[in-house]
């Protein structure tokens, strides 16, 4: 009796493993992965004009070190500029030309978006959507600019301050300065 109680508990544990095992292999199967949609990049109004911007409204910029569409910032230069990323196709927001953007793979392989061959980048120091505290700054070897729908780097006149949200044009000095190159 005590062989058939031991058998029958074996029995059902296994059972039960068995059942927990298939409805997990069952769960995966049939609930794929969300598909990321890509990143978007629409128009925001800010104190330099119409400028790019990702999907929480900052500002992008492009890095003039840059060249034939590939990134030239990396390590320390990553960590205050850091690129806007998508693992799929980007899409373009109302005023954004689908035609402009594209993505460029880094070296680590992550697939950074561009636009008009730039490859694009958030400010760390904007914290709020519209800040453009990046705009004119030369860390790490390169002029970082905001940039139009047009895909050109949006050239303020002498008497815009710089940016905007109290940053100004000097914010960051510090940044990088020694790390060009």
């Amino acid at each position: 009796m005590k062989r058939k109680i031991t058998l029958f508990i074996a029995f059902a544990a296994l059972s039960g493993a068995a059942l927990v095992a298939a409805a997990f292999g069952h769960a995966s199967s049939a609930s794929p992965l969300p598909v990321s949609k890509g990143a978007i990049v629409a128009l925001r109004s800010t104190a330099l004009g119409s400028v790019l911007v990702d999907t929480r409204g900052h500002t992008l910029y492009l890095f003039k070190k840059d060249k034939q569409g590939r990134s030239a910032c990396y390590g320390a230069c990553a960590s205050y500029w850091p690129p806007l990323y998508s693992t799929t196709k980007p899409r373009a927001g109302k005023g954004v030309h689908a035609s402009l953007l594209g993505v460029t793979k880094r070296a680590n392989g992550k697939r950074q978006v561009t636009y008009a061959g730039h490859p694009l980048y958030r400010f760390i120091a904007d914290k709020k959507a519209g800040q453009t505290g990046g705009e004119g700054l030369t860390n790490f070897g390169g002029t970082w600019d905001v940039v139009a729908a047009s895909g050109r780097a949006v050239e303020p006149s002498a008497s815009d301050s710089g940016g905007s949200g109290g940053y100004g044009g000097g914010y960051g000095g510090g940044y990088g300065g020694g790390y060009g190159g």
